[in-house]
């Protein structure tokens, strides 16, 4: 056990250096600003677009990838935010921006896969030309976007990690994105509307 929590110590150092010393300021999407339509592919093969969903209150934005130990880690919760808050509104969008030649395991065939075999209840989209995570200003996996319709938009209403334990899901004690959706839900402004991702680095292509 002991060297398994060693792994992730490790783990977690190696992904979040030079991440603590960066501001909080988002490269790409800020809150309150509306986000672009995008359309990406879905593992079924269909092609989702934001603009499809605007029969809903918001969106919960997720990038995330099939091998990154802090992915796997939130997947289950990934999932179960979905199962809560789709019937209210807050469906969750999954979007996948590494680059494969990186990490095989994030092959387009590999993401179909990981989708069947964990039942994924939502889109599990491939951003193969990165544009859209580049958008956001999408810098980890897991990193998370809730989305709020205004109207014909979606407008940004929270960035960041999901909650406040990478490794254990028993022990979290804040949950930053269910605060976010509950406080939108009840029509009230997102108290902490920013938090530092905490995650593996996306895997840009080169150039």
């Amino acid at each position: 056990m002991k060297s398994i929590g060693l792994i992730w110590a490790l783990v977690w150092a190696w992904n979040f250096a030079g991440a603590a010393d960066k501001p909080l300021e988002q490269r790409g999407y800020n809150i309150g600003e509306a986000v672009g339509d995008f359309q990406l592919r879905n593992v079924n093969g269909n092609t989702v677009r934001l603009s499809d969903l605007k029969a809903n209150k918001g969106v919960i934005v997720v990038f995330t990838t099939n091998h990154c130990p802090f992915a796997k880690a939130y997947e289950d919760r990934i999932i179960a935010l979905d199962m809560k808050y789709r019937s209210q509104g807050f469906p969750v969008v999954a979007i996948n921006p590494n680059d494969p030649a990186a990490y095989e395991e994030d092959s387009f065939e590999n993401m179909k896969a990981r989708a069947s075999t964990k039942g994924y209840t939502f889109p599990y989209l491939l951003d193969d030309t990165q544009k859209t995570a580049k958008a956001f200003g999408a810098t980890r996996t897991p990193q998370v976007f809730v989305l709020q319709r205004q109207g014909d938009k979606f407008t940004v209403q929270y960035i960041g990690t999901i909650d406040d334990s990478s490794q254990d899901p028993g022990s979290v004690t804040r949950r930053y994105v269910e605060d976010a959706v509950n406080n939108l839900l009840q029509g009230k402004p997102v108290m902490l509307n920013v938090t530092r991702p905490v995650g593996c680095a996306i895997q840009w292509k080169e150039a």
